[in-house]
């Protein structure tokens, strides 16, 4: 379908007509006036002295004059005014008054013209009715007086009705549009806010899954070279590396199972969807995808997390200054965490038999820590663990969307510092 509601392929309305019906409607009404004053010129060209044929064909012309009404108003009524003492055009002025006071012709005009009808049709009854009634004069003055307001005003006020009447629709009509147009505009926009927070689910699982699984998975990978290369020679020490790794690999489960159960959760009522759809966004603090709360690692969890290191046979220091706050909030500890985890495992991988110090400072109103290696010592060989290149970056984002500040590079001393300091209250 057209805008104009014709189905394409189809030939629109012709001409100054915004639909089809409207053509053919004003085509019969100029067929009916012209037969009209066809009629009527009859009379006229006797009265005139004229050919019958002349009157005919004049009247058939100011007749069919009325298929113009649309288009020009003002003329037609000119038209019906000036042929007024012809006593021809009934239905011309009729129709032509309507439709003038229809329109969006301003109103001056209309009256100007309505009055210049009253006054044209009113002398006409006059004259006519004086000579053929042999009445009281005032009977006719009132009797040419009713027939031109019954001619005159009806269609005037009428035609204003409908004219209003149109207006009032093509307003609600728009407002309907805009409404149209607004509630689109805030569909797309929360479709745009639900793929935003698609996308960052997406991202904040990918990462939660890349800190815990890389950390024990790595771990577990160098137990297992140490294990490979002492299964002969020390049957104690290989025993122990691989209790070691079946450890890291029964917590690696459990904290896999802890993300899947929270992906499993059942879905927001379809209420809350809907509220969520119109209700402008705001900042949400994102759900901790492992436990929340006391079921998340914690500050009190890193000294077990470096052991797990020095374990896995790395050099760590652990230094811890000032007193550790329990009021800290949980996504801060987890955060705090997760970067210490995440710097252990970027040592396995990038730096063997570095010797490495963790430090943890707590302050007033924020939490400091770093996790800084030295250079490799040359000995220890790499486990060949693959880097996807995110531990950084899905550090950083932890640290910044708390309202943290992070900083990473490389030591003068050849080897790599992790620095990140959170506020003790999520921002």
């Amino acid at each position: 379908m057209t805008s104009t509601g014709e189905v394409e392929g189809r030939a629109g309305p012709p001409l100054w007509w915004a639909r089809r019906r409207d053509a053919v409607g004003d085509v019969v009404l100029g067929g009916v006036s012209a037969v009209e004053c066809a009629w009527e010129g009859v009379a006229f060209a006797r009265e005139a002295g004229v050919p019958t044929a002349v009157g005919v064909l004049f009247g058939f012309v100011v007749g069919a004059t009325l298929v113009l009404r649309r288009r020009w108003p003002i003329a037609v009524v000119l038209v019906g005014i000036a042929v007024s003492p012809a006593a021809m055009g009934l239905l011309l002025a009729v129709v032509g008054m309507y439709t003038l006071a229809s329109s969006e012709v301003p109103r001056r005009i209309t009256a100007t013209l309505a009055s210049m009808s009253l006054a044209a049709t009113f002398v006409v009854m006059y004259l006519r009715t004086r000579g053929d009634v042999e009445a009281d004069p005032a009977l006719v003055v009132v009797l040419s007086g009713f027939v031109a307001v019954a001619l005159t005003v009806p269609p005037v006020l009428f035609g204003l009705y409908i004219g209003a009447r149109r207006r009032l629709m093509e307003s609600l009509q728009e407002r309907a549009d805009s409404l149209e147009r607004e509630l689109s505009l805030l569909a797309d926009r929360a479709e745009e806010r639900a793929e935003w927070a698609r996308t960052e689910e997406r991202t904040r699982i990918a990462r939660e899954m890349h800190d815990v699984v890389a950390h024990r998975v790595s771990l577990m990978v160098v137990h297992a070279a140490a294990l490979e290369a002492v299964a002969v020679k020390d049957p104690a020490r290989a025993a122990k590396n691989a209790a070691l790794v079946g450890d890291m690999g029964r917590q690696a489960l459990t904290e896999l199972r802890e993300m899947l159960g929270v992906l499993r959760a059942a879905p927001k009522p379809a209420a809350a969807v809907a509220a969520a759809a119109v209700v402008p966004a705001v900042p949400v603090a994102p759900l901790a995808l492992v436990g929340g709360g006391d079921d998340g690692p914690s500050l009190e969890e890193l000294e077990a997390l470096v052991g797990q290191s020095r374990a896995a046979g790395m050099a760590v220091e652990m230094i811890v200054q000032g007193a550790y706050a329990a009021a800290y909030a949980a996504e801060v500890e987890q955060t705090a965490y997760r970067v210490v985890q995440e710097a252990l495992t970027n040592c396995h991988k990038h730096a063997p038999g570095a010797r490495v110090v963790v430090r943890l400072a707590h302050r007033s109103g924020e939490v400091a820590m770093q996790v800084e290696n030295g250079p490799c010592d040359g000995k220890a060989t790499e486990p060949g663990l693959p880097s996807g290149g995110n531990g950084l970056v899905g550090m950083r984002e932890r640290v910044l969307g708390l309202g943290g500040v992070f900083v990473s590079g490389p030591t003068d001393a050849g080897g790599f510092r992790v620095s990140a300091v959170l506020p003790s209250e999520r921002g």
